[in-house]
C-alpha cells in the first residue's frame, strides 16, 4: 500500500500534464515562461487574493515572507513550535530568533490563549517583536478571527503571516487558505494537497508594495534587468513546475478536495469506534484539506510495527517539537516547558492519505488498528 498514491492522480490527467510540459520545451522559456503567468492569475482568483508570486518553493516562499518584513538579527518572530522545521528555520536563517507559543489538544495548531499570554508578558523587549507566523497543520486553520484579535489587543504593530503550507484548498469561515494574513506561504511539494513533480511554492498577498519588493526578492532582488534594489535570492519557479501544477489544477479543485474530505470521513468512521485511539477533530468553521490523517495512540512505536508487519506503511508529523531540536538549544526552551506540543509529538501517528484511497484500503487499515488494540 502507498502512503500516497501520485501515480493514480497522474493517469488521470497524464494527457494535460505531458501536454503542457512539451510546450515548455517548445517555446523554451524555462524561466518565468506564460505557465507562471497563468498558474499566479488562477491561484490569486482561486484564493480569492490580489497577488499570488510563484517560487521555488514553500520554504522560500516563507524566507521571502519575512525578507519582506525587513526581519533582521535581533528581531523576534512567534510560531508554534509543532510544526516542519521550515517555519522556525526562516526566521533563524535571517538572524531573528523564533518564540514558540504552545498549540491545542484538538487541533494541534497555535493556541491564540497562549499567543494572548506570551503578548502580554513577553520573555523578551516587546519592541523587537516584529510578526506572528501561524501554521495551517494538516490541512486545516488556526482560527484567524481569535489570532487577529490578539494582535489587534496586544498594542503591538506586528504582521501576520499565514504558513498554509499544507492547507491549500482548505476554507475557514467561508475564506480560503492562502488568503489570511499580510502575507501567505504555501509549498507544492509532491505529496502536498495540490503538489507539483518537484520543488515549488506560492506567496500570497492583498498588498502592492509587498508583492512588489517579493517579487524583486524572489528574482535576486531585481527592480529592473540587472538593476538590483534590494538583497535577493533565486527563489523563482520553474516553467516544467508550473505546466504540472496547471495540469492537475482543475481535478484537485472539482475532484480531489472532495475526495480527500470522503476518505477522511472514512477514517474517522472505522477509528472512532476503537478504544485507545483519537481521530482528528475539525472546528465547525473549518474545512480541512486533510494533508495528513493523523491519530493520537498511547503506544505509537507498537502499532507503527503492527502495520507494518501488514504492509501499511505510516509516518510521523513530527516526532521532536522544535523547542527540543537540538539547533534550536542555545534558546534554552526547557522540556516541559511546551506541555501540549510535548504530549501531541509523542502519541501522533500518521495514516496512508490521499484522495485515491479506496473503502478496501481504508478498511485494511482501520481493520489492522483494530486488531493491535485487541
Amino acid at each position: 500500500m502507498d502512503f500516497c498514491n501520485l501515480k493514480s492522480q497522474y493517469s488521470l490527467v497524464k494527457e494535460d500534464i505531458d501536454r503542457r510540459v512539451i510546450a515548455v520545451f517548445e517555446h523554451g522559456r524555462y524561466i518565468f515562461g506564460p505557465e507562471i503567468t497563468e498558474l499566479e492569475r488562477k491561484c490569486a482568483e482561486f484564493c480569492g487574493v490580489k497577488h499570488a508570486l510563484a517560487v521555488s518553493s514553500g520554504t522560500d516562499a516563507l524566507l521571502m515572507g519575512l525578507m519582506a518584513y525587513d526581519v533582521k538579527p535581533g528581531d523576534y518572530v512567534i510560531t508554534t513550535p509543532f510544526t516542519f522545521i521550515a517555519t522556525a528555520e526562516m526566521i533563524a536563517l535571517l538572524g531573528a530568533v523564533p518564540l514558540f507559543a504552545d498549540i491545542e489538544e484538538t487541533t494541534y495548531n497555535i493556541d491564540p490563549a497562549k499567543l494572548a499570554e506570551m503578548l502580554k508578558n513577553p520573555p523578551v523587549d516587546k519592541a523587537k517583536i516584529k510578526g506572528v507566523i501561524a501554521v495551517d497543520l494538516y490541512g486545516q486553520m488556526p482560527d484567524y478571527a481569535a489570532i487577529e484579535k490578539v494582535i489587534a489587543e496586544s498594542g503591538l504593530d506586528l504582521f501576520l503571516m499565514e504558513d498554509a503550507a499544507q492547507s491549500f484548498g482548505a476554507v475557514q469561515r467561508g475564506r480560503r487558505a492562502c488568503s489570511f494574513g499580510d502575507i501567505a506561504a504555501t509549498s507544492f511539494f509532491p505529496s502536498k494537497p495540490l503538489g507539483c513533480y518537484g520543488d515549488g511554492g506560492m506567496v500570497f498577498t492583498g498588498c502592492d508594495t509587498l508583492a512588489e519588493k517579493m517579487g524583486w526578492i524572489r528574482n535576486h532582488g531585481q527592480n529592473e534587468r540587472y538593476r538590483h534594489k534590494i538583497v535577493g535570492i533565486n527563489g523563482r519557479l520553474d516553467s516544467v513546475q508550473a505546466a504540472v501544477l496547471l495540469g492537475k489544477f482543475d481535478l484537485f479543485v472539482n475532484k480531489e478536495i472532495d475526495g480527500r474530505d470522503r476518505i477522511a470521513a472514512m477514517y474517522t468512521e472505522k477509528l472512532s469506534q476503537i478504544d485507545g485511539v483519537k481521530t482528528p477533530v475539525v472546528t465547525d468553521f473549518n474545512r480541512s484539506v486533510w494533508a495528513q490523517y493523523s491519530i493520537m495512540v498511547e503506544d505509537r512505536d507498537g502499532l507503527a510495527a503492527h502495520l507494518s508487519a501488514k504492509g501499511i506503511p505510516t509516518a510521523v508529523h513530527y516526532p521532536i517539537p522544535l523547542h527540543m531540536q537540538e539547533v534550536f538549544a542555545d534558546l534554552g526552551v526547557k522540556k516541559g516547558t511546551l506541555p501540549v506540543s510535548e504530549k501531541v509529538a509523542a502519541h501522533i501517528m500518521s495514516l496512508p492519505m490521499c484522495a485515491y484511497k479506496t473503502q478496501e484500503e481504508i478498511n485494511i487499515v482501520a481493520g489492522a488498528v483494530a486488531e493491535f488494540f485487541k
